[in-house]
């Protein structure tokens, strides 16, 4: 019987374009994360960071394990299981007759799905009783995007994955329905500016400092955290 997994992966573009980064999150079959990694792509479009996670993904699970992988982003998503072979017929061309961008990824990524067992399931972002799964890759892609360097597993973190932030995250569903990566709304852009509540999960505010579940922490520009930190500059 092949080994069967799970995984989220993510990616992050602070200004679209700005700096990014991607970051994916393994799990076993039971939902239990296992490793993770994120990684920098200096200035990238969030597109470009989507498509470059689930890349970094695929190539780092063997061909034989059945893998669901979750992601909020319909671009994406939509790229890979709905355009594609529309875009190969037309000679890498899209309806309107213009070329496909990212092509280069979309292609890498068209080869690794051809190797293997892959179910695609759509996990809206940053919801209440959200994908643990997507909040975490969506927190690892934020975090390595701010940073510009590479963490994860490999890297020998001293944790197994990072604590998501955000005082809501990703709702699983199983439908293959997408959100558009032009329209999706990233950590900071949900809540009302100034706003304190109780952190539900522990975090990392843009001073650099952490918080713990259950402190009170505020919206600002940058996402949430301490409430002295709501004007102060990232």
């Amino acid at each position: 019987m092949n080994e069967r997994m799970i995984a989220a992966c993510d990616g992050a573009s602070k200004g679209n374009p700005g700096p990014a980064a991607w970051a994916y999150v393994v799990a076993d079959a039971e939902g239990v994360p296992r490793r993770w990694e994120a990684g920098p792509l200096g200035t990238a479009t969030n597109n470009v960071a989507e498509l470059t996670a689930l890349r970094e993904l695929l190539e780092s699970v063997g061909t034989a394990a059945s893998l669901e992988v979750r992601m909020d982003s319909q671009y994406a998503m939509n790229a890979v299981t709905k355009w594609l072979p529309g875009w190969k017929r037309n000679g890498w061309k899209t309806s309107a007759g213009k070329p496909v961008a990212n092509r280069e990824l979309v292609t890498r990524i068209d080869e690794l799905l051809g190797e293997r067992t892959v179910r695609f399931v759509y996990v809206p972002a940053h919801q209440v009783d959200g994908d643990p799964l997507n909040a975490i890759a969506d927190q690892a892609a934020s975090e390595a995007a701010v940073g510009q360097c590479a963490a994860g597993t490999s890297h020998g973190s001293a944790t197994p994955v990072p604590a998501p932030s955000r005082a809501t995250e990703g709702r699983r569903t199983g439908a293959a329905v997408k959100r558009t990566g032009s329209t999706a709304k990233k950590a900071g852009s949900t809540g009302r500016a100034g706003a304190t509540i109780r952190a539900k999960f522990a975090g990392r505010c843009h001073c650099g400092k952490p918080y713990a579940a259950k402190d009170m922490i505020a919206k600002n520009d940058h996402g949430w955290g301490h409430p002295e930190c709501r004007t102060a500059p990232a």
